[in-house]
């Protein structure tokens, strides 16, 4: 069966100018209507992953902030907060699935509408790869858990069977998403909802023995001075803790990158967008101040802090939280949690692939979409096989060039967060005078959100330059990590000086338009 090409066709540009309606808008032919508001925010909060995420990131950021960790999640969710908000603003005018890459090139122009486009693919194969690699480890550690067998659990140690169990999740979580939206909703409402019970068993748990005194050398008493940004001991802790706070929140714009799958694409994932932030600071908040409480934040035993389980700290505190029996559900959320995401997060890449192929700032075959299933099919296989190629090399070449290129990740999420919310203030710069509504939520909100993420982005790319960044190694005596962030970034510049000699209309500014919303034509 063929697939349908997503490039207009001649009859639906706009009269005398060569131009397609909308300032250039198209219709990709994705299957409409295929998923609604619950749906949407269920698809947010899954690319996210919150227990994955819980579970990596608590101990790390309590080594850094203390018991401040609460604050900073706050502190990390502002950015994001306000940033939705142009991601909402945005999507009620040009709905449209290549979402920060459409909108920054309808602000600022192709070169930089192609290079957002660009930070968003590049850190989405990084997080799958990321995201296969934990699901992978989890699984071995789960069979070897049900077993009762050391040398089952020693199986991800082995690289061929890692790799080779890697490969196969990344398969099936790929044939997943080419089956579209309606497959997708049905096994993340089951894995979301997973995750949410676990971690509300967790929390209440948590909170119980830290009430009983069985954690009597650990717990501690709940204090309000927690929330309290200022109180962290250091800005260079601060930053270091937001960060990683930032990272926690990232993918939470899947809700929009389906947006021309959302019964109601103009309002629906914008909407669904705030109630997945609002889902994650929840459970992050309460999760985190349930742990404190229960263990607290020390470097030693059952502390969050301790360097020997603070990247994995629900391994470390499933059994004596939740005792041997229930404990193992922790495993299985975490589990499920990087399993869901793995195949929610092909969502974002396959869909901003198809919309910079139908707008020719990709080779047109990337804008195909399959007939039955109304997805961006070929995307879909070719973000795929990409993750597969990318984890299979960084592993046989170099462990520590994986994880710095994870580390390298915060710069990308930065980078093109930042650019969507500074596009949304330029786009929206003729409504801004028009009421206090507009100059808040299409003004302020995005420019203020835009400039803490360039902050962090500035912040971040000056700590990578020193080689303890990361794993630790160097060239020529600069931090891998810096190396590689900087370098994914420069390699973005000459793939699309490459595209732009082979598609010179889309660098032109003629497929699809700069613009501001007073000049927009409408049918």
């Amino acid at each position: 069966m063929t697939e349908l090409d997503a490039r207009p066709q001649a009859g639906d540009a706009v009269r005398g100018s060569g131009v397609p309606a909308d300032g250039g808008v198209r219709e990709k032919g994705l299957g409409g209507n295929s998923v609604g508001l619950v749906g949407s925010a269920v698809l947010g909060i899954s690319t996210v992953a919150p227990v994955y995420c819980l579970t990596s990131t608590l101990g790390s950021t309590a080594g850094e902030v203390g018991v401040q960790m609460p604050a900073v999640f706050l502190a990390g969710f502002l950015p994001m907060l306000l940033v939705a908000f142009a991601y909402r603003e945005l999507n009620k005018a040009v709905p449209d699935c290549g979402t920060s890459f459409t909108w920054t090139v309808k602000a600022f122009g192709p070169r930089l509408g192609w290079m957002c486009g660009w930070g968003l693919v590049i850190a989405t194969i990084i997080v799958l790869s990321n995201l296969a690699g934990v699901a992978t480890s989890y699984f071995w550690l789960l069979a070897g858990e049900i077993s009762g067998s050391d040398r089952v659990a020693a199986l991800d140690g082995s690289k061929p069977v890692h790799i080779l169990t890697c490969l196969i999740l990344i398969a099936v979580a790929t044939a997943i998403s080419y089956r579209g939206m309606t497959a997708t909703k049905g096994l993340q409402y089951t894995l979301v909802a997973l995750q949410l019970v676990v971690l509300v068993v967790f929390v209440a748990m948590a909170l119980q023995k830290a009430g009983s005194g069985d954690f009597a050398a650990t717990s501690t008493d709940f204090s309000w001075s927690w929330l309290n940004p200022f109180a962290v001991r250091s800005f260079a802790a601060f930053t270091a803790g937001l960060s990683l706070s930032i990272f926690m929140f990232w993918g939470w714009d899947t809700c929009l990158t389906a947006n021309e799958e959302t019964t109601g694409s103009e309002k629906t994932p914008g909407r669904a967008a705030l109630i997945a932030m609002v889902v994650l600071v929840g459970s992050y908040l309460a999760t985190g101040i349930a742990a404190q409480m229960a263990v607290g934040t020390g470097g030693s035993g059952l502390g969050l802090a301790n360097p020997d389980t603070s990247d994995n700290v629900f391994a470390a505190l499933a059994g004596p939280v939740m005792g041997p029996g229930l404990g193992i559900l922790l495993f299985v959320a975490v589990l499920a949690s990087a399993a869901a995401s793995l195949q929610t997060t092909f969502i974002p890449v396959a869909r901003t692939v198809l919309a910079m192929a139908a707008y020719e700032a990709l080779p047109a075959s990337y804008a195909k979409v399959h007939p039955r299933f109304r997805t961006p099919g070929r995307a879909t296989v070719v973000a795929g096989v990409a993750t597969g190629v990318f984890y299979t090399v960084m592993t046989l070449v170099s462990e520590h060039v994986l994880v710095d290129t994870i580390y390298a990740l915060g710069l990308m999420i930065c980078f093109y967060y930042a650019l969507t919310a500074f596009a949304c203030a330029w786009y929206f710069r003729a409504d801004l005078t028009r009421s206090a509504r507009d100059l808040v939520f299409k003004g302020l909100c995005p420019v203020v959100g835009g400039i803490l993420l360039t902050a962090v982005f500035g912040k971040t790319l000056y700590d990578m330059w020193d080689p303890a960044y990361g794993s630790g190694s160097s060239v020529l005596g600069v931090g891998s990590v810096f190396v590689i962030g900087v370098g994914l970034l420069l390699l973005g510049v000459v793939l699309m000086e490459a595209v732009r000699r082979r598609s010179p209309a889309f660098f032109r500014g003629e497929v699809l338009t700069k613009e501001t919303p007073a000049f927009v034509v409408s049918d």
